[in-house]
């Protein structure tokens, strides 16, 4: 069976043992917490077994050891909200989180009146964890083994692909069509969300329980901090965390090429040594693209059996309209720039793409779907690699056309609510640093799960809006984010057929399965 089915069918697969375990099991919530009783009878948090906020939050928002819990108030202001209006025992905590299930966002007020915000997430003592501990045990080895592959593959990849271009005419070249698609793509992107969501208006009139008054968060990063992070104080620290990849592609574009303009015995060595190890590497790429399938299925049913639906009846018309936008750049943009400038069959690059984007859905991640996407795009897309390992490892990092068309809806949507709610006004200023916001904040965005998620926040403090906001949306982040980091890199495989295309290369997408090989 070709790979892109076998994908498929597992992947469908996995949804299917996902939803008979929400079927066949209970769900308790959980805060993930540790609770105990003060002397004076309040509800104390004694510790935290897992982090529920997304990192970049403010510090203030954060449920920390040591809060005092005076009341709980789940999916505030939607149609399934739930309260308990004063807290007396961790074990009444318990319970009533374990009635109300995993899935949603608890508002906690504490004794001081400070609100902190978390996702509720499934008990890990329940009956559905244990059943689910070796789906989550074997998809946490198969992230693992993507991610131990992220890091030497993008430094070697981008290095021979700049060494291998030879001449800086032909760097310059090929940077300036790679970014230039980069840069046109996401601002298609944007403009697209901007476009739809203030025609459909999601937040108007939306009941989501957010106060007007949260506190604004202030702790989000300047766009020159984005600029300034490029460059590493210290190389090998930036090899020490797949959230550095921005500080290694710099480092790689360097080096790469700086070795074109060596000397010949130093520049010979170096060329062969790293496109030796580049060659190890993909080799590891395609033993590790045959557990993709096994992989798709236990991160699917992990990610079904977790969370049930009704988290994501209140805020549907938010998704449908992240998802509706998501659809038009994927399915017509983008394929229209492939047809028009690439002179590529969408149909036909789709087909060659397809195991790239079931394992991005599946994945969540751009990084981690680099080591697919470069093998794919030799194996079945015929790009070169001189073409695919400069544009491919770029575009994982830099380029988030998903991201970037996420966040605009998800913060418009937000500036909708408050102004249909409260003293806020959206004015087209407004919108227009959303639109610079968003672009800047998904170059900057890491390949990483729910990462647009995380750049948000800096664009909600650029409008002076409140954070508590990208909370809420965190409850139904995860299918989203599945859908957003798919067009991303459908954008990355689109944007490489482009530029090889431009480059002189012919034959894009023209592959045979093993059994056509075989019959002819």
């Amino acid at each position: 069976m070709a790979q892109h089915w076998k994908i498929l069918v597992w992947l469908i697969a996995g949804v299917f043992v996902g939803l008979a375990l929400q079927q066949l099991t209970d769900a308790p919530g959980s805060i993930g917490a540790k609770l105990g009783v003060e002397s004076d009878g309040v509800v104390v948090v004694r510790s935290i077994s897992k982090e529920l906020t997304p990192k970049g939050r403010a510090s203030a928002e954060r449920l920390r050891v040591g809060d005092q819990i005076r009341s709980i108030v789940l999916n505030a202001g939607m149609e399934d909200e739930a309260s308990l209006e004063s807290v007396s025992s961790p074990e009444e905590v318990t319970g009533f989180l374990s009635a109300a299930g995993a899935g949603g966002v608890a508002s906690i007020t504490l004794t001081d009146g400070t609100v902190r915000s978390c996702q509720v997430v499934l008990d890990p003592g329940s009956d559905r964890s244990r059943w689910l501990y070796p789906f989550v045990f074997l998809a946490d080895i198969f992230m693992r083994l993507l991610k131990m592959l992220i890091m030497p593959l993008v430094f070697t990849s981008i290095v021979t692909g700049v060494a291998g271009l030879g001449g800086g005419e032909d760097f310059g070249r090929l940077g300036r069509r790679t970014f230039g698609y980069y840069i046109t793509t996401s601002f298609l992107a944007v403009g697209l969300g901007l476009i739809l969501v203030n025609l459909i208006r999601p937040g108007d009139g939306a009941q989501l329980g957010l106060s007007t008054q949260a506190q604004i968060g202030q702790e989000s990063e300047n766009w020159l901090d984005i600029l300034r992070r490029m460059v590493p104080e210290n190389v090998f620290d930036a090899f020490t965390g797949n959230g550095n990849m921005l500080q290694v592609i710099f480092f790689a574009l360097l080096f790469g090429f700086f070795i074109t303009r060596a000397p010949e015995k130093p520049r010979k060595i170096l060329s062969d040594l790293l496109d030796s190890a580049f060659q190890v590497v993909m080799l590891m790429a395609s033993w590790v693209m045959k557990l993709v399938p096994y992989g798709v299925f236990c991160l699917l049913v992990k990610v079904v059996g977790e969370t049930g639906f009704d988290v994501f009846i209140p805020l549907s018309t938010y998704m449908l309209t992240v998802f509706l936008a998501l659809v038009i750049h994927a399915g017509v943009v983008l394929p229209l720039l492939l047809s028009i400038v690439g002179r590529v069959s969408p149909l036909k690059w789709f087909r060659a793409m397809s195991p790239v984007l079931m394992t991005a859905f599946s994945t969540s991640s751009s990084s981690l779907t680099l080591p697919t996407t470069l093998n794919t795009l030799k194996s079945r897309g015929k790009v070169s690699n001189k073409t695919s390992s400069f544009v491919a490892p770029l575009g994982a990092t830099v380029n988030m056309d998903g991201t970037a068309l996420y966040e605009c809806i998800g913060v418009v949507f937000l500036a909708q609510y408050y102004a249909s709610t409260g003293d806020y006004a959206l004015t087209f200023g407004s919108q227009l640093t959303v639109v610079m916001a968003a672009f800047l904040a998904s170059i900057g965005a890491a390949g990483i799960p729910s990462a647009g998620l995380i750049m948000m926040l800096t664009i909600l403090s650029a409008l002076n809006l409140p954070l508590e906001g990208a909370a809420l949306l965190l409850a139904v982040d995860r299918p989203l984010d599945m859908c957003r980091t798919m067009v991303n890199v459908w954008s990355d495989t689109v944007g490489s057929a482009i530029v090889a295309t431009r480059e002189g290369e012919t034959g894009l997408g023209d592959f045979e399965t093993p059994q056509q090989a075989a019959e002819s």
